[in-house]
């Protein structure tokens, strides 16, 4: 195997590690919602938006979509800001949550090597403004939160990094409403 090999086989095994210890807090439902935003520049050890790899985009794809399906998820992905971070979808979740469906197809530079990997991979590829999910990974500092429901609650993964890439993780719970006398589960 050569170095870069060894590499995506690293870069795979940690972000399905990352999104299993994610699940594991946020304690989904079937067809629930969880956003990914991705650098693969930051992955690779660049700035953001400088060096998109679609090699580091498919070994992260390899290991978030098994785990993804074997919850029965929706993954959302984030694009990049050349199209206003719109999210990569599969049909059936546009549908299922009401969300409008937009025109636009990522590119590698227009949208980014991650969500250009995924919209490749989905059975019929949606592009979409605004979501609101219910869990979040963040590889690469690309600020997820704008997609995630209030109120996101941070993640402490044990996992920091992905390639040279920071990680941080968040989920969602509802909102405590009331006065002194409310009380909450």
């Amino acid at each position: 195997m050569t170095e870069l090999s060894l590499e995506l086989n690293e870069i795979t095994k940690r972000v399905k590690s990352a999104l299993e210890e994610l699940l594991d807090v946020a304690a989904l439902k079937p067809g629930n919602i969880v956003v990914i935003g991705c650098s693969t520049s930051e992955v690779g050890g660049h700035q953001i938006g400088s060096n998109s790899s679609m090699d580091i985009a498919e070994a992260l794809l390899e290991g978030i979509l098994p785990v993804v399906r074997k919850h029965d998820l929706y993954l959302a992905v984030q694009g990049c800001e050349h199209i206003n971070r719109a999210i990569i979808v599969e049909e059936e979740c546009a549908e299922k949550y009401g969300f409008e469906i937009v025109n636009v197809v990522p590119h590698r530079k227009a949208g980014g090597s991650f969500s250009t990997t995924y919209y490749a991979n989905c059975r019929k590829p949606a592009a979409i403004e605004t979501i609101q999910a219910h869990a979040g990974l963040d590889i690469g500092d690309t600020f997820i939160g704008m997609h995630l429901k209030r109120v996101a609650v941070p993640v402490r993964l044990s996992i920091k990094e992905i390639g040279k890439a920071h990680v941080t993780a968040a989920r969602v719970r509802p909102k405590l409403i009331g006065g002194e006398r409310a009380k909450y589960k």
